[in-house]
């Protein structure tokens, strides 16, 4: 595939700007473990200019350019950019296949789905014109009440590497829709397109440090910026020891945070299904992006009457999953995101031990587990399916984050419960059964904050998306998304011509 990788800088202010100390990062494209370019890498230096560009941004004309600039105003930008996205669509989505790794198909679906959130938003922060100065009823005549909705200022957003625009614009078109001015942080290991943004922001005339891009390693640019004191909130989407970690930062501050962390996501599957839509569900479920999904269903619960022959057309399924590069015509299933050239950022061996410890503590591979024969390069898995799981094993309780999919069976409806609330996380979960009204009662038994029914992975930007317990609090995408990156204020007046008359006038004794 000819296309090459632009030679980006920071974007801070509206400018490209060179890292202060110089540092750059190589980008190795998970197909052929090639450098195929690089990005700069930031430091708390430049963390500090981009966070001194946001706050100017907000103060600037006394806020009119910006903050307290209607949501009208601000809607035409978001506009903007979702059309210079559709517009360069297919050139940003072979840039995130190059980057990533993910099958080309999903990257322009993608994109699709990135320009649909900039609308969305858009239209999001006109409503907020309408919503303002909302009356509150009081129970005395005396006073009356209303509600703002202010931004909450300066706001950073840490991204993660599995859908690099788009999990970078969940955070940012609400925060611009709401008046905040942002640093985005994607990851270092996909913000290729991140930087792409960059440059659209510049070509439809964002306000200069509205919107700042710093790329860079975690603990060098995204730990500044979550203890930052200048910075109001941080928006983080990652893994749960991460996530732990900027919690702690932000408290020192007392400094709001919003976090979208890991999962163990399970789909119960009973035995009144179509099996093979139930199948392919469960295989998108798990598989799609590479299998590298927070909120995979990567825990099958299968009902114990339907189990060999479910699973005996789930490995046929799975066989026939094309895997190739990224940009091959048909391609399902591409190669995870890295080997592990970083300490904290190990998928591709990390992903290979979990198979691996799940053999040695008496797990079955029922397919998948390796390497394609016919992929000699490339961070390539098959598609994997393990069987004989007990609640104890390792691949049954933490995220592999990767294309493996365990399985258990149940006999009962409440062992189905149990089993899919058996994690410490909780953010997806589904339910595949012809019986709607079992599915209603798993739907208030599940611990997640997002269910499924009949389906797995749908995502839509009016919905709300977050999880529960180690999964994280807040809630990103619809109105909940904007609410994120707004500061409520309460105005109350009092309206009477009569003196409040709690204390004895002087002068009237």
């Amino acid at each position: 595939m000819s296309i090459s990788v632009p030679k980006r800088q920071l974007f801070i202010d509206g400018q490209w700007k060179a890292p202060l100390l110089n540092k750059r990062i190589p980008i190795i494209n998970p197909s052929t473990q090639l450098i195929i370019g690089d990005i700069p890498a930031a430091t708390k230096e430049d963390v500090d200019l981009a966070v001194a560009a946001a706050k100017s941004a907000l103060s600037r004309n006394k806020g009119a350019d910006w903050a307290s600039a209607s949501g009208s105003v601000r809607a035409r930008y978001l506009r903007a950019i979702a059309a210079k996205i559709t517009e360069k669509k297919t050139e940003l989505g072979k840039l995130e296949s190059l980057d990533c790794g993910k099958p080309l198909d999903e990257a322009l679906w993608d994109l699709d789905d990135v320009a649909g959130c900039f609308d969305y938003y858009a239209d999001l922060a006109e409503n907020l014109d309408k919503k303002q100065k909302s009356p509150v009823s009081l129970p005395l005549e005396t006073f009356r009440s209303y509600v703002l909705k202010e931004p909450i200022g300066v706001v950073g957003l840490i991204t993660p590497w599995n859908y690099p625009l788009l999990m970078a614009t969940w955070k940012v078109a609400p925060a611009l829709a709401a008046g905040c001015a942002a640093i985005l942080k994607p990851s270092e290991l996909a913000s290729v397109t991140c930087l792409e943004l960059a440059e659209i922001c510049r070509e439809v005339g964002l306000p200069r440090g509205v919107l700042n891009i710093l790329t860079g390693l975690g603990p060098e640019a995204g730990a500044p910026l979550a203890s930052h004191p200048d910075v109001d909130k941080i928006a983080f989407t990652g893994s749960s020891a991460t996530g732990s970690k900027i919690m702690t930062a932000a408290a020192q501050l007392v400094k709001p945070v919003s976090l979208e962390l890991g999962g163990k996501s399970p789909v119960v599957v009973f035995e009144d299904v179509d099996i093979d839509k139930a199948v392919e569900w469960t295989l998108f479920g798990c598989f799609w992006t590479n299998g590298q999904i927070c909120s995979a269903t990567s825990r099958l619960i299968i009902h114990e009457s339907i189990a060999t022959e479910f699973l005996n057309r789930l490995v046929k399924w799975a066989k026939n999953i094309k895997i190739s590069d990224p940009f091959e015509e048909g391609c399902r299933l591409g190669p995870v995101v890295s080997e592990g050239q970083l300490d904290y950022v190990v998928q591709y061996e990390k992903i290979l031990k979990f198979i691996s410890n799940a053999k040695s503590e008496g797990a079955t591979i029922l397919t998948g587990g390796s390497r394609p024969e016919h992929l000699k390069k490339g961070f390539f898995i098959e598609p994997t399916i393990i069987t004989d799981v007990t609640t104890s094993m390792q691949i049954w309780r933490e995220e592999v984050f990767g294309p493996v999919l365990c399985v258990k069976t149940f006999s009962t409806e409440e062992e189905a419960i149990d089993l899919a609330n058996d994690t410490i996380y909780g953010l997806g979960s589904a339910v595949i059964s012809n019986d709607l009204d079992r599915c209603e009662r798993l739907t208030k038994a599940f611990k997640a904050g997002i269910v499924w029914i009949n389906c797995s992975q749908p995502c839509f930007a009016q919905a709300p998306w977050g999880g529960n317990k180690r999964s994280g609090f807040g809630r990103e995408l619809g109105e909940w998304g904007l609410d994120n990156y707004l500061s409520v204020k309460q105005v109350t007046q009092y309206i009477s011509d009569e003196a409040w008359g709690w204390y004895k006038n002087p002068s009237k004794l």
